[in-house]
């Protein structure tokens, strides 16, 4: 009975993602009148926007708009929302009541420089360069920070209820949400935490190998949401990189003598092999947070990759209507792969979650591991 419903629901879940992408690439052919660019439609749905793109395109698209802020020295700081930008081409803008004018491009937002061609004062040409040597600070909330402050308010109330249930319940068996996250925390602290650290200092780092843990996995989730805006927080490079720098941070700020020590004078190492084994060794204490990074980041957005290649088959084979077999049968075929893909995209989810927590508790016990006499 549950493995029907799981396909069921893994069909109809790939079934809405084919129609709602494909709908919106249909009606974008239909108004620019242009042949499908599948590289286009991809890159289009796992970039980061100033909005959440429910479905549709140009005037009939549905769109959640998202706070613009923004500082020049000029202007000061103008907060708006994305929906003030006006125009459906690559180029939209929107004036403000303090006299700036922006310009939304490619995802990129800067002060509109304006023309004066047929006006050549010096007072206008001053303005000109004014406005074009301007530098504005975006500081606005993209689709990608909703969604990573989306899951870190999801973290709150799912893991403040969880406490909260503890103290209330004392000595009394789990129940609702608390039973299900229950056995994934034990498993964060017996087979990662505990193994990797060390039961005296595996303590003091579990809050954060459970926070960047859930982090990850319920962000790997939400972008397997359909009809939420295509979310792609944790194939977000400048999120992951953060989440590396912490790593990197923590890894270096708790580092003891011995794990200093044998970066820069490793044991048992011949002298005449020092110059090339420290340099390898300092490289190796960036790389490894940029690995973890590339790592993250790489794997999150193949997976949403292969899942809308597979729909621009359908489109390519389609031809917006007009190859109708075609495109029916390779409908068949591409549906099939989908839902494959999307079995093995939640495992994804659980495993580069998984991955990335083990590989920092690694790294944490090797900082601060003793040495061994």
């Amino acid at each position: 009975m549950y493995t029907r419903f799981a396909l069921f629901f893994l069909t109809l879940t790939t079934a809405l993602w084919s129609q709602a992408w494909a709908s919106d690439s249909h009606d974008s052919h239909e108004e620019t009148s242009e042949a499908f660019n599948p590289s286009e439609f991809i890159i289009h749905h796992i970039a980061d926007a100033h909005d959440i793109h429910l479905w549709g395109e140009g005037h009939g698209a549905v769109h959640i708009p998202l706070p613009i802020l923004l500082y020049s020295e000029e202007h000061g700081l103008d907060v708006f929302m994305s929906s003030a930008f006006e125009g459906h081409g690559e180029v939209r803008t929107a004036v403000r009541p303090s006299g700036a004018t922006y310009e939304l491009s490619h995802g990129h937002i800067s002060l509109a420089v304006a023309d004066h061609t047929h006006d050549h004062s010096d007072h206008n040409h001053h303005n000109h360069d004014a406005h074009a040597g301007a530098h504005v600070y975006d500081l606005s909330i993209t689709k990608s920070i909703f969604g990573m402050l989306l899951m870190l308010g999801l973290m709150l109330l799912l893991f403040g209820r969880m406490a909260k249930s503890y103290r209330s319940r004392s000595g009394q068996a789990p129940t609702g949400m608390t039973n299900a996250l229950e056995p994934l925390v034990i498993f964060l602290r017996d087979e990662i935490a505990i193994p990797n650290i060390g039961a005296k200092k595996a303590d003091k780092f579990l809050p954060f190998l459970m926070t960047v843990f859930f982090f990850i996995f319920f962000a790997n989730l939400l972008g397997l949401v359909p009809f939420l805006g295509g979310f792609n927080v944790t194939g977000t490079l400048g999120i992951t990189m953060v989440l590396a720098a912490f790593v990197f941070l923590i890894t270096a700020l708790n580092g003891n003598k011995h794990y200093w020590g044998h970066l820069f004078w490793p044991p048992g190492v011949p002298l005449f092999v020092m110059p090339i084994i420290i340099p390898i060794e300092i490289v190796g204490m960036f790389l490894k947070p940029i690995v973890l990074m590339i790592r993250l980041t790489a794997n999150i957005s193949a997976g949403h990759i292969i899942i809308l290649s597979f729909v621009s088959l359908i489109l390519i084979f389609g031809k917006g209507g007009e190859a109708l077999f075609a495109g029916y049968g390779i409908g068949v075929f591409s549906t099939a792969f989908m839902i494959f893909m999307y079995c093995l995209e939640l495992l994804v989810a659980f495993l580069q979650a998984f991955v990335f927590t083990l590989l920092a508790a690694i790294y944490f016990g090797e900082a601060t591991h003793e040495a061994h006499h």
